[in-house]
């Protein structure tokens, strides 16, 4: 089967052709309107157009995502939802979004999201890394240095960060409300 695919894959598209790529890209990945498009822009690129009028890219993407097929809301919470359970705060969540092409409107609940629950990601962060109350014992200024770097990266805020950093291995981090 997968020699067919292949074998075919030099037809050039039409509109038919096209909204099939898209229904087969849906039903496999979860993805965005912004993911979809670049896809099938791809597509269009490779193997050529072969229909009486242009591509309309653009009609098909926000039919399927008025059929609920695309839901850049629903992507961008489970997106959040998952690196925050990686311990990333919410600057990381931001740039991830971003990059999935998730428009300013569509983001924030999962910018909500990841306010809500940066101590959670901060304690797991800290917890996989043997940050600060995990570490098995005190770390040296320059070892604290590029933990401190190491938290500013995962998305965390500075005084989250050196909250943890800076505490004692075994020490209670005070959270904040």
């Amino acid at each position: 089967m997968r020699g067919e695919a292949l074998k075919n894959s030099g037809k050039a598209l039409d509109q038919n052709s096209l909204q099939e790529l898209g229904l087969r890209y849906v039903s496999r990945y979860a993805t965005t309107r912004h993911k979809l498009k670049s896809y099938l822009f791809r597509k269009l690129r490779e193997r050529d157009w072969s229909g009486d009028q242009p591509a309309d890219v653009e009609t098909l993407v926000e039919r399927f995502a008025e059929l609920g097929y695309i839901d850049d809301v629903l992507f961008a919470k489970n997106r959040a939802a998952g690196l925050i359970s990686r311990g990333y705060g919410k600057r990381r969540v931001s740039q991830a979004l971003y990059q999935a092409g998730i428009a300013e409107g569509d983001d924030r609940q999962a910018l909500d999201l990841s306010e809500d629950r940066k101590w959670d990601a901060a304690l797991t962060y800290a917890r996989k890394k043997s940050i600060g109350p995990f570490a098995h014992q005190q770390a040296d200024q320059d070892k604290c240095r590029k933990q401190l770097q190491a938290f500013l990266r995962a998305g965390h805020d500075f005084d989250i960060a050196s909250r943890f950093v800076f505490a004692k291995p075994g020490e209670e981090v005070e959270i904040e409300s």
